[in-house]
């Protein structure tokens, strides 16, 4: 069965488009077809305000209209669309979902915080073996979720910080000085404090834009390689590591990164912070990242797992 699923994040939007069939996930795997992912910052300013701006839905809608032309290419059999937290939090959504509706050709569902980490877990586990129980951390650009179990969901939370919320909140300058820093990464532990694991997980799993931008950037990487970045491993004092280093760079040079989308320049500082205390407050020293997430979890859902 041919599906496909759009995600509309906050800082990102992306597309898979998927053939399912037997497998030993819940009877279903995936075959990608086509996975593209566009930085569009649709929630740029909803933390302050809670509106989705005229200019940050234009570029989204954008997007969507191509996704559109290439769900219809595909001859699909199902199609979901999922909107997060930026759409969650605007006030005016209904009109971008309205618009969104005539790009894709159905309309995006506002999902909540609860089922986004349903969804993540269910996409995360289809892609990446290990010992269980299993975290999977689903780090975006306006909500961070946690999500634990070993075949089926135990325990899940929604926080309300992401690479973007972050930013927006105590960063902005390049270099970031150092009590900008300091506040921000005070700000994410305090809003991740909230997390409470019912036990140590056995692995743990980083999907999303951010995680798979930061192994690119510690291993070091030409150009972004999926399958590279996938398995791979980033430890504590990576992450630690990666914040002193890409918070003393010039914006200008963190966009000439070769393996990061320079879109994602402007917020990856927020990012990595939410990352680092996301890794804390799991109480392990590494993760393993992962390309399949959320938007894999969607396209099983339309396949009917």
């Amino acid at each position: 069965m041919r599906v496909a699923a759009v995600d509309i994040g906050t800082n990102s939007i992306r597309l898979l488009v998927a053939e399912a069939g037997g497998g030993d996930l819940l009877g279903q795997r995936l075959e990608w077809l086509d996975r593209r992912v566009t930085v569009t910052r649709l929630g740029q300013g909803v933390d302050a305000d809670g509106t989705l701006s005229d200019e940050a839905m234009g570029r989204t809608i954008a997007v969507l209209a191509g996704y559109g032309e290439a769900v219809r290419a595909w001859d699909v059999a199902g199609v979901r669309a999922v909107a997060t937290s930026a759409a969650r939090d605007a006030v005016n959504r209904e009109a971008f979902l309205d618009r969104a509706e005539l790009a894709l050709g159905v309309r995006p569902d506002v999902i909540s915080g609860a089922e986004e980490a349903e969804l993540s877990f269910l996409g995360a586990l289809s892609g990446v073996e290990g010992d269980r129980p299993a975290l999977v951390i689903d780090l975006g650009g306006g909500s961070t979720e946690f999500v634990m179990g070993t075949t089926e969901l135990e325990y899940a939370v929604s926080v309300d910080t992401g690479s973007v919320r972050l930013t927006e909140r105590y960063l902005g300058t390049h270099p970031v000085p150092p009590s900008h820093l300091e506040a921000a990464r005070a700000g994410a532990a305090e809003a991740l404090a909230v997390v409470s694991l019912p036990e140590m997980p056995a692995t743990v799993i980083g999907v999303a834009g951010t995680f798979t931008a930061l192994a690119t950037i510690a291993k070091g990487l030409a150009a972004y390689d999926p399958a590279a970045v996938h398995g791979a491993e980033l430890t504590g004092d990576e992450l630690t590591s990666l914040v002193d280093r890409l918070a003393a760079m010039e914006l200008d040079d963190i966009v000439a990164i070769p393996s990061l989308d320079p879109a994602r320049a402007p917020v990856v500082v927020g990012g990595v912070l939410v990352a680092e205390q996301a890794l804390a407050v799991a109480g392990t020293e590494r993760l393993v990242v992962s390309e399949s997430d959320l938007l894999d979890g969607v396209a099983l859902r339309a396949a009917g797992a």
